[in-house]
């Protein structure tokens, strides 16, 4: 039992960063009903960009605040040269535009910062926590704990600025109907450029988490990818749904591999959460936070 649980408690945290980026895509759905295929792009712009900025002297606490502007700003650029001027056309024209827009930040990150693998050091070592290992035996990451504190902090504090603010109404009036909160005065496109530049601070706080643990490669643009279970676990409109949904996949995949790879042959950390998700698709399409669509035929 006491491998059981050290096991699902690794899972767990791990499950509280893949909340992380699927809540940059959360954010946009919800805003405009856009899923944002270039969300795992900009985390490796992020990570890039404050690794480049490192490098260059700024030192962290200058390099910190200079990415977070980058990021923000592009979220502000993407909001009004790409999806603005795509107002009210087909969604498959939105998703395919995030598409061209993901190869785009991918190539301009490598332009600008080169394509070599850099390591971040946040200053968090990832070791075991030693007073847990005393006393319950159980080895906890002292990264992956503190990564999922601030994880955790960022999603809560999202989660009540959007529920508890004004402009977290305006948002949820837009995700609704569009035409609707134009009709009473909501400002469209200012919510969406808020939502953007949110979603850019989101990518920043990501990149550097998932760049801090695997390195700051090509590869985190792959990440957003482990972030499609969670989302059709949770909803694609919930935050909250993002939580619940990145601890099941955290969890249900560290489980799997230990319990279920030996019997398979091992790997199945990388494809189990697809399979849970394709459960989910067959039983409960809208998730478990998503609300049932019921459509007149």
């Amino acid at each position: 039992m006491q491998f059981f649980f050290e096991v699902l408690i690794g899972g767990l945290l791990s499950g509280i960063m893949y909340s992380l980026v699927a809540l940059g895509f959360v954010l946009i759905y919800k805003a405009s009903g856009v899923l944002n295929f270039a969300q795992g792009p900009m985390v490796f712009f992020a990570a890039l960009t404050f690794v480049g900025l490192m490098e260059l002297g700024l030192g962290f606490w200058l390099s910190l605040p200079a990415t977070l502007l980058v990021m923000v700003v592009l979220g502000l650029v993407i909001e009004r040269f790409v999806l603005r001027p795509l107002v009210n056309q087909p969604q498959i024209t939105l998703f395919m535009a995030t598409i061209g827009l993901a190869f785009f930040i991918e190539g301009l990150a490598q332009i600008l910062w080169g394509a070599n693998v850099r390591g971040l050091d946040l200053g968090i070592q990832d070791e075991p926590i030693q007073w847990i290992s005393d006393r319950s035996g159980m080895n906890v990451s002292k990264f992956d704990l503190a990564a999922a504190g601030i994880a955790a902090a960022l999603v809560t504090g999202l989660a009540l600025f959007f529920n508890r603010t004004r402009i977290g109404r305006a948002l949820r009036a837009v995700a609704d109907d569009h035409q609707a909160a134009l009709a009473i005065g909501i400002p469209l496109q200012q919510i969406w450029a808020i939502v953007w530049a949110v979603a850019g601070f989101v990518a920043l706080v990501a990149g550097l988490l998932w760049g801090a643990r695997n390195g700051v490669q090509f590869a985190l643009t792959f990440v957003a990818l482990k972030a499609l279970p969670v989302l059709i676990l949770g909803g694609f409109e919930s935050i909250p749904g993002a939580i619940v949904g990145g601890l099941i996949i955290g969890a249900s995949e560290k489980l799997a591999e230990v319990y279920l790879g030996p019997s398979v042959g091992g790997g199945i950390e990388g494809w189990f959460p697809y399979m849970l998700a394709l459960v989910f698709l067959l039983v409960r399409p809208e998730g478990l936070f998503g609300e049932k669509i019921i459509r007149r035929i």
